[in-house]
């Protein structure tokens, strides 16, 4: 038996949808403005550093269409070839985007290699650095908007694209801050220093998207989670005196899918047990706070350690 506390499939409500919706979108709008804005910057200076910082955020738009579609797939309702519904496509989505970032990283070091073979020229540094703060703040603006609608929403696309979009925002501003030294110092190669320093930072950040996708896909638990959900176990069936084991969890990048064996005496009523395990799947699933499926196992308390151990002598599952 299973509850579960939300009423579209990705346990978001219909006005979180909208909001999540209207964010990407508004992250895609704003993304293609950013390319626009540095790929002029670019072709008046022929900065390296630029050019790595427009890089990203060729990245971005195509990060965030693919996001955008992960989206509206995650909260589409369960079919009978997907049963469990599709809000794993949310790791996926996150490991694209860590993969293109990693791409753009590589293009960035290629480019800049090139340009130190064949010499740099660097031209209207001015309206480059002008373009480039601007675009900066803009991003920091959004990627802060992102991460707190994703927060808000239980969305890791969200949170996934607000922190890339902050990235590129600090990425923006060590450009500004290098260009600005090769303008004081008139030595032009910091600007490829820059752009190098530009790749390794985008690198770490790509790695550790792929890496959160990784660990989604795998049915990561976390720890801190586990640490709320026993706490929570522990309360409410203390209160209907009851004793648990065999709590698993796990995320879609929207909810929590949580598993606990419930223990009850011999004597008590199938009706009653069903009863009170009902109250703490709902009870669980609105005291943790977050959108979450909780799915129940009763177990009879006087002979569960029996029943197990030859369960587990004989192969059979839990």
């Amino acid at each position: 038996m299973s509850t579960e506390t939300s009423q579209p499939s990705s346990g978001m409500s219909e006005r979180k949808l909208r909001d999540a919706h209207f964010a990407m979108r508004l992250s895609l709008v704003v993304g293609v403005l950013m390319l626009a804005g540095k790929m002029t910057a670019y072709l008046l200076t022929g900065s390296a550093a630029i050019f790595s910082d427009a890089a990203e955020s060729v990245v971005h738009v195509v990060a965030v269409a693919f996001a955008l579609f992960s989206l509206w797939l995650s909260t589409r309702p369960a079919v009978p070839k997907f049963q469990y519904g599709y809000e794993r496509i949310t790791f996926f989505s996150a490991g694209f985007e860590g993969a293109m970032i990693v791409l753009a990283a590589g293009s960035i070091l290629y480019t800049t290699v090139e340009k130190l073979r064949h010499g740099l020229v660097l031209e209207n540094l001015g309206n480059g650095v002008f373009l480039i703060i601007a675009a900066g703040v803009l991003n920091a603006g959004l990627g802060w908007y992102l991460v707190r609608v994703g927060k808000r929403n239980n969305s890791l696309i969200l949170e996934a694209d607000g922190k890339h979009v902050l990235t590129d925002s600090w990425t923006s501003f060590g450009v500004v801050a290098g260009l600005l030294l090769v303008m004081m110092t008139g030595r032009k190669f910091l600007d490829p220093v820059v752009a190098f320093l530009v790749s390794a930072n985008i690198l770490w950040s790509g790695g550790r998207l792929m890496w959160q996708s990784f660990k989604g896909l795998l049915d990561y638990s976390d720890p801190k989670i586990g640490h709320k959900i026993r706490n929570q176990l522990d309360t409410t069936c203390s209160e209907l005196g009851l004793q648990y084991h065999g709590v698993r969890f796990r995320t879609t990048g929207y909810r929590q899918m949580i598993e606990v064996h419930l223990l009850f005496p011999q004597a008590m009523a199938l009706g009653e047990a069903h009863r009170l395990a009902t109250m703490v799947e709902e009870r669980l699933s609105l005291d943790l706070g977050m959108p979450s499926e909780v799915t129940t196992h009763l177990e009879s308390l006087e002979d569960h350690s029996e029943v197990h151990r030859v369960q587990h002598y004989t192969g059979r599952p839990d």
